[in-house]
């Protein structure tokens, strides 16, 4: 018996000296691909801190010297990037306060209520994402000029707000996950539909209805074609539209367009850094099945 339990004892620690080394080579390879995805993010960084010389000088210069911080001041003042933030901000909460409730309740639906077709209907509305954007922009630019909202928010928060298809097919795989159980049981206690779904069902998929407002919110902020199209006044511009004013004709100031850019982004680091786990949730939960 004790020769047994020395030679599992042995196998364990074998086994487990080889699973560190696997993980030892996969923090590795994962460090690796970290660092290289970094690096553009890292040049932006750099790049905002230099002068025009320093920016197009041969053989290229990483470091600045010295550090020009006069760039981001002067990239806030040469733009109504407060205006800008205000928008973005605006736009894509609003976005995502609609896209949640629509989202979530059209997941219910597929999900939990069982009516003739929703299989059919499920992968008809799936079939959406397989549309590209660039074969609906033109009839949306005309469907948003005869509504006369061209040149305001509405143009770009009515048709984001109302329809994702992702969005219904990510809450339906969570809401499936459900226990049938709890909902049988409030319908034997007489509750309604509305009821189930507002009292029950939505407190137990708020992970990922954070996931998802998530996801909706970087994706409005970083907008940049939809408001191209439909924005025409400066005011209204949000902050990668307002970017592209640094690019002129026949010069472009790179500084300041890299400093607007880091500006730009500040608010995207920050949703991810403290959301990473809703975010990863939310990528790892698509693959279920159920």
């Amino acid at each position: 018996m004790n020769n047994k339990i020395l030679n599992e004892r042995r196998q364990g620690q074998a086994t487990g000296g080889k699973i560190s080394a696997g993980r030892v080579g996969l923090y590795v390879v994962l460090s690796l691909g970290a660092v290289l995805m970094a690096l553009p993010f890292l040049w932006t960084v750099l790049s905002s801190l230099k002068n025009m010389g320093q920016t197009f000088a041969v053989p290229p210069k990483i470091i600045p010297d010295p550090f020009v911080w006069e760039n981001y001041p002067e990239s806030l003042q040469a733009l109504p990037f407060g205006r800008a933030y205000f928008n973005s901000f605006y736009i894509a909460a609003v976005v995502v306060a609609v896209q949640l409730l629509t989202a979530s309740m059209a997941g219910y639906a597929f999900a939990k209520l069982k009516f003739k077709g929703h299989n059919l209907l499920f992968v008809l509305f799936l079939a959406t994402m397989m549309i590209p954007s660039q074969v609906t922009m033109i009839p949306l630019f005309v469907i948003m000029k005869n509504l006369g909202l061209l040149g305001s928010h509405m143009s770009l928060i009515l048709p984001a707000a109302l329809f994702n298809a992702f969005g219904v097919f990510l809450m339906r795989q969570f809401i499936a996950a459900l226990p049938d159980e709890l909902e049988e049981a409030a319908i034997i206690d007489g509750a309604p539909v509305p009821v189930i779904f507002f009292k029950i069902v939505l407190p137990l998929v708020k992970p990922s209805l954070a996931a998802f407002g998530i996801f909706v919110f970087l994706g409005q902020w970083n907008n940049f074609l939809y408001p191209l199209i439909f924005l025409n006044k400066t005011e209204s511009f949000t902050v990668p539209l307002l970017l592209n004013f640094f690019k002129g004709t026949y010069a472009t100031d790179y500084p300041l367009l890299m400093a607007g850019t880091v500006i730009s982004i500040l608010p995207v680091l920050v949703v991810y850094m403290f959301f990473q786990k809703q975010i990863i949730q939310g990528i790892a939960v698509t693959g279920m099945k159920n």
